[in-house]
């Protein structure tokens, strides 16, 4: 959302999936807490870009090609996609995931981005 400052407590969840998934020991956590980060990032652009950065990098550690070009899409239509409120809700963020495909969003993650 251009202009419009990531809410607070937005703020704190996003950071806290962010340093849960580079502080995870594997990699289905570190994905776990990148889609949760993901799914909350959406609507602001360098969030939802720096989130795309970070799937892209452990593509590369994981040596996962195709989702690592997934990624490299992804991070270019992100921010565009955001700032112009065009993005579908609940999606994960990943490669094997259609762009515009919405997914069901979790609870908790529903309940604190619409008291945002």
């Amino acid at each position: 959302m251009i202009g419009r400052p990531m809410p607070a407590q937005v703020r704190a969840a996003y950071r806290a999936e962010m340093h849960a998934a580079r502080d995870a020991t594997g990699p289905d956590p570190r994905w776990r807490h990148l889609e949760r980060a993901h799914i909350l990032s959406q609507p602001w652009p360098w969030p939802h870009t720096r989130n795309h950065m970070a799937m892209l990098a452990l593509a590369i550690v994981q040596r996962d090609r195709r989702e690592a070009f997934g990624q490299v899409i992804r991070i270019i239509v992100a921010a565009p996609g955001s700032a112009l409120g065009r993005y579908p809700e609940g999606n994960t963020g990943r490669a094997g995931v259609g762009l515009t495909q919405p997914m069901p969003m979790p609870a908790d993650l529903a309940e604190l981005l619409q008291a945002a």
